[in-house]
């Protein structure tokens, strides 16, 4: 699951040790009511990692000897991550009786040393996370352990329910708040003897949905991930329910249907999501498994869908962030503007990514507006943190005009923004017009300044400093080969798959390749790649710059649908 709030105690303290032994005294499950079914989709080259010793997390690679809790971690969080169990579905993936092994060696290493409330892991939503873990691969934890063993899997499985039972108020509202509700639901349903915990979780789970997912079927942090991780996670109390021929809360079917249309509208065309604002592109299949098992066919939402709005023709797919960032999530992106593109099965444009699970520097990097294929004047992002550099922006930029294109050459869009209004005097004016038959994009980047008071803001910047320098960043993929043509005005842009595009430019900028980095929790590691930059002076009160990007040379059919390499064996 996404992590939207990493301001978190990074240990257990005596009140978690205290509730721990009071619901040990509350009744324990003495068995399952039906077979538990692995929903949760893992990574199986991860888990090829962590049976060979290697745990990669938090910017760094650690290798336990003995278990996952003895491993050198980059930060307290990536060790607090850990005790989540999210890498139990990497091992169940694999699935050899050496996985196995470390699956139920951790296992009940964790119950021995922490199940008594010690340690990082009683954070709701971290409790919650376990819980779905454990019920999903229990036949793998428990098959061929003692009666001993089983009888002290389910007491540690039936004091986390009472204790997330009675402490789920404390994860912040979100993501967080419904993993932890989710998770009493399903496992009250599916221990024998704990379904009295199951009615107040969903009144609970209701209330919050209504007032979390809006009319639009989007949330605030507005991290396509993160919607995503919501929405599996109803999913998979929609079935819990099914299954036990329980009623379904309709605040749950009316979320689910209005996030379904949010999410295909956030789809590239390769079925992964688009990486904004904190969020991945999701585990291989994810997305589509959630989409099949909620059952909903809606087609993705038309203009705006959680402030981004998606242009697609052919077989390429554009996603832009047309809003401001949001105003309370810590993991929010200053990529107001910024768009990604993909073409067929394969990721063209890019943005840099989250870097939450490879440190803080990683995850301020990522945050910033050179992190993200759009235009920036003077380093300074079109969102601002406060001096420490972390949290919340504390100044944010807004669309000032947005408008959707289309005509009978293609689709597009007209967006402006203030990211610069207060500090320069200029207004960011973006359009983006894609052809219908997927193969050319053009694009005009404007900076002025139109009103009497940006025309003082400017002139004010100005005699503070006389060149205002600004950059157009175009990341690319790590799988694109790109070359700079002969007469250093043109990019030639090769992809795995055969396909040539061409980027071309109307020369009132400098063209350069520079290196840039891409940023994926699914990697061990950050990935090298390469950026089109171009740079230039914005001058007087309109500085406009054009360029194109056209496919040259098309995929061969005979390749055309093949499924991308799996990123997580690229390390």
């Amino acid at each position: 699951m996404a992590m939207n709030d990493p301001k978190h105690r990074a240990s257990g303290g005596w009140r978690d040790r205290l509730a721990m032994w009071r619901v040990r005294r509350m009744p324990v499950a003495t068995n399952f009511e039906s077979q538990p079914e692995p929903r949760s989709i893992g990574l199986y080259a991860k888990g090829m990692q962590l049976v060979a010793g290697q745990f990669g997390q938090g910017g760094g690679v650690a290798q336990p000897q003995a278990a996952i809790w003895d491993a050198a971690f980059a930060d307290a969080e990536a060790r607090a991550q850990s005790h989540g169990f999210g890498w139990l579905d990497d091992l169940a993936t694999v699935g050899s009786p050496m996985a196995m092994a470390k699956a139920q060696g951790w296992t009940f290493d964790w119950i021995a040393r922490f199940g008594h409330g010690r340690g990082p892991g009683f954070r709701p939503e971290l409790v919650g996370r376990r819980l779905i873990r454990w019920i999903n691969h229990a036949p793998l934890l428990v098959q061929g352990r003692t009666p001993t063993d089983e009888a002290a899997f389910l007491a540690s499985l039936s004091a986390q329910v009472h204790f997330l039972s009675h402490r789920w108020p404390q994860a912040t509202v979100g993501l967080n708040r419904v993993e932890a509700l989710s998770a009493i639901i399903i496992a009250g349903l599916i221990l024998t003897g704990l379904s009295d915990t199951v009615p107040p979780a969903l009144t609970a789970l209701a209330a919050h949905l209504e007032a979390e997912v809006d009319m639009g079927g989007g949330i605030s942090s507005r991290n396509p991930e993160e919607l995503l991780d919501l929405f599996t996670l109803l999913t998979w109390a929609e079935q819990a329910l099914e299954e036990a021929g329980r009623n379904i809360p309709p605040e749950i079917l009316t979320a689910l249907e209005r996030i379904a249309p949010v999410l295909r509208a956030l789809r590239h065309a390769d079925g992964g999501l688009a990486r904004f604002h904190g969020g991945g592109r999701g585990a291989e299949g994810r997305l589509d498994a959630a989409l099949a098992n909620a059952g909903i066919k809606s087609l993705p939402s038309a203009g705006m869908a959680m402030g981004f709005v998606r242009l697609t023709g052919a077989r390429t797919s554009i996603v832009v962030d047309a809003a401001a960032p949001s105003a309370r999530s810590p993991l929010a992106h200053a990529s107001i503007g910024a768009f990604e593109l993909t073409s067929g099965r394969r990721p063209l444009i890019v943005s840099v990514g989250s870097g939450a699970a490879f440190g803080a520097k990683w995850l301020a990097a990522g945050r910033m507006t050179a992190a993200h294929s759009t235009l920036g004047v003077e380093d300074i992002s079109s969102s601002r943190l406060g001096r420490r550099g972390r949290g919340a922006f504390v100044t944010r930029a807004d669309t000032t005009a947005l408008r959707l294109l289309s005509d009978d050459m293609g689709a597009g869009l007209h967006l402006a923004h203030d990211g610069w209004a207060k500090s320069h005097g200029l207004t960011h004016v973006r359009d983006l017009m894609l052809s219908h038959n997927g193969r050319l994009l053009a694009g005009t980047d404007r900076l002025n300044a139109t009103t009497r008071l940006d025309t003082q803001g400017l002139s004010w910047a100005t005699t503070r400093k006389s060149d205002l320098p600004f950059t157009l960043r175009f990341h690319l993929h790590p799988d694109v080969e790109a070359h700079l043509v002969t007469d250093a005005d043109t990019v030639s842009l090769t992809l795995k798959s055969g396909e040539i595009w061409i980027f071309r430019h109307d020369g009132t900028a400098k063209l350069r390749l520079e290196p840039s980095i891409y940023l994926e929790k699914t990697l061990m590691r950050p990935r090298d790649s390469l950026q089109i930059v171009l740079s230039g002076t914005a001058r007087g009160l309109d500085t406009q710059l054009g360029w194109t990007l056209a496919k040259a040379q098309d995929t061969p059919l005979a390749i055309r649908d093949l499924a991308r390499e799996d990123p997580a064996s690229q390390i």
